[in-house]
């Protein structure tokens, strides 16, 4: 299994839909039966991945919704390594030569075929499962919708004039001189106080007037709740 097919997200996801595409390929057209439910897991897994890809940029989720992720994304680990059975097995089989050789591997041909159609069941009822939990539970409903997220008042304040602040200008200028010195060497200035108070907009203040003399600089806003890979990843 190749490792860029495999994601933190999705598991086994990517990986696992191309060998399925690969299983509706030519050079299984004789499995017709098992190629049409091969086609029908193919497309309950295409929707399960755009959920997957979905809640992977979602912020925060719901314990079910996590719990529900991380179940099919381990079905997906365990259900490649069934599709990696059966083309190891058909592989053998897909291709024969001469009556009395075909003939002779008829028996064996028919039980690898039960056993791949029994394999399929199987995983079926585990993919129709994880659907039915999906549907159970309202999981569409637990997920964070863009109109019900609150709204960071940081990053309101970012956009506040800075004519309406009051007594901003010496604060300001004291922020910069802590950060403007001629020590080459790492600082950390806080700017502590209550809400509302306008600390943000001294902030951005601060950085929009200076950032030219700074070589690598950014401007984050850090929720509550923070997603430190999605966070570190926008900084660089």
């Amino acid at each position: 299994m190749a490792g860029a097919m495999v994601s933190v997200s999705t598991g086994a996801m990517n990986s696992l839909l191309g060998k399925l595409a690969t299983l509706m390929g030519k050079e299984y057209s004789k499995l017709k039966g098992v190629r049409k439910e091969v086609a029908s897991l193919h497309d309950e897994f295409n929707s399960m991945k755009a959920l997957l890809d979905k809640l992977a940029d979602m912020d925060e989720l719901d314990i079910q919704v996590k719990e529900w992720r991380n179940q099919v994304k381990d079905m997906s680990y365990d259900i490649e390594d069934c599709i990696d059975d059966f083309m190891h097995h058909i592989g053998k089989n897909v291709v024969t030569t001469g009556f009395v050789k075909k003939t002779a591997q008829l028996p064996k041909k028919l039980r690898v075929r039960h056993q791949i159609a029994s394999k399929i069941q199987e995983i079926k009822i585990r993919v129709k499962d994880a659907s039915e939990r999906h549907m159970r539970y309202k999981l569409d409903e637990c997920t964070p919708k863009p109109s019900c997220v609150p709204i960071d008042t940081r990053v309101v304040a970012i956009h506040t004039e800075a004519a309406n602040l009051v007594g901003v200008d010496v604060p300001r200028e004291e922020l910069a001189k802590l950060l403007m010195g001629e020590e080459q060497v790492l600082k950390v200035v806080s700017v502590v106080g209550f809400a509302g108070l306008g600390k943000t907009t001294l902030a951005n203040q601060v950085y929009c007037k200076h950032e030219g003399q700074f070589e690598c600089k950014a401007f984050v806003s850090v929720s509550q709740k923070p997603d430190i890979p999605k966070l570190l990843n926008k900084i660089l």
